[in-house]
């Protein structure tokens, strides 16, 4: 609970979150929003991790009304939304002067964290329950989808870094925002790039095309929802989007994985490399029978692959029995991409265990070496 003044204003303005891993592009937006529209105002992040801080602009239809670099704890985002962001816009929505206020985070920024808290901050009796969370939104180049998510560049390769040890690919980065956002605004007109957008934005997501399209009227329409955003970032939630282009030259494909059956320890090392590397956006789940109480994240983008021990089937999924599940997102012309296709599913194939080898219930991997434990961590049990 939070001891403030009474808001002046009996409205409730409305709050959204802008993300983008191109930083010219997310200055345009964020001017664009601002200087279109009378009542909006803009917050705009960067972080400066050198210094330990981060620099704060504010601006409006009337132009710059603050910039100040501000000292952090840790320059990190986490911090920035806790030590500044939630109290800049609680001043702000205080005046009573903006009926829109808008977030624009660093670039590269992740924006379920942001959403998770500000979402936490906007509840009844909290220091932003002036304000209504209406929409995170990720603003994107189609020309520059596919290189710059199915590519191996690094963020630190771009001077994008967020922390000074920030080595994400690139694609990661631009993976989660496209992913976990309400909205996705495009810029640029490459059909494969829109066809990529649409096979990972999330199916209760909006696109809209064109910055013009793209105002706070539109924004305030909107209503986040905290728990269908933690559903489209777990791993659990990723779901072919069925949805087909009819532009002969989108050259992008997706591909579900899917069996009952675990991957077998061995030879899913065998197969990582086919299975997991290469210009692919993939991500799922998969057990192991010497694991078998434990959710396993698998997590690919810009040739790099992350698996983690997520924790118990019951503690994850509820009561959803264990299955390995992994959607691969690419792009090529039509041989390539067919070869690619088909080298990832022979992979699959190789590294499921077969019925034969888990039909004792898990028995003979009793005492057996945990060849996976260098990335999983060690068994609980």
């Amino acid at each position: 609970m939070h001891s403030r003044p009474d808001h002046p204003a009996s409205h409730h303005p409305a709050l959204s979150v802008l993300v983008s891993t191109d930083p010219v592009l997310r200055d345009t937006t964020a001017a664009s929003l601002a200087l279109t529209s009378p009542g909006a105002v803009v917050v705009r992040h960067d972080l400066l991790p050198d210094d330990g801080a981060l620099r704060r602009v504010v601006v409006d239809a009337t132009g710059v009304i603050e910039d100040v670099t501000v000292e952090l704890e840790h320059a990190c985002v986490s911090c920035s939304v806790r030590e500044d962001a939630v109290p800049t816009l609680a001043r702000l929505a205080w005046t009573g002067r903006w009926t829109d206020l808008v977030l624009a985070l660093p670039v590269t920024a992740e924006p379920l964290p942001v959403g998770r808290a500000l979402a936490a901050h906007t509840d009844a009796g909290e220091v932003l329950e002036d304000l209504r969370f209406t929409a995170t939104v990720a603003v994107v180049d189609l020309d520059r989808v596919e290189a710059d998510l199915l590519g191996d560049d690094l963020v630190d390769e771009r001077d994008l870094a967020l922390t000074p040890d920030d080595e994400r690919p690139l694609g990661e980065a631009l993976a989660a925002q496209l992913e976990q956002v309400d909205v996705v605004v495009t810029t640029g007109d490459d059909p494969t790039g829109a066809g990529l957008v649409d096979r990972l934005r999330a199916r209760d997501s909006r696109r809209i095309d064109g910055l013009h399209e793209l105002d706070v009227t539109e924004l305030a329409a909107c209503r986040h929802d905290s728990v269908a955003a933690e559903g489209r970032a777990h791993p659990l939630g990723a779901r072919n989007p069925h949805r087909s282009s009819s532009d002969p030259a989108d050259r992008s494909w997706s591909l579900l994985l899917k069996s009952r059956r675990p991957f077998h320890p061995e030879r899913l090392l065998e197969q990582i490399e086919h299975l997991g590397t290469g210009p692919v956006r993939s991500r799922g789940v998969f057990h192991v029978p010497d694991r078998p109480d434990s959710v396993c994240l698998w997590d690919g983008a810009g040739g790099a692959l992350c698996v983690a021990d997520l924790g118990t089937w019951q503690e994850v999924a509820g009561n959803r029995p264990p299955v390995t599940r992994i959607l691969v997102v690419g792009a090529g012309e039509p041989d390539e991409a067919r070869s690619t296709r088909d080298r990832i599913l022979d992979a699959f194939g190789e590294a499921l265990a077969t019925g034969a080898e888990v039909d004792d219930g898990g028995l003979r991997w009793l005492g057996r070496e945990d060849v996976l434990e260098p990335w999983l961590g060690a068994r609980t049990a």
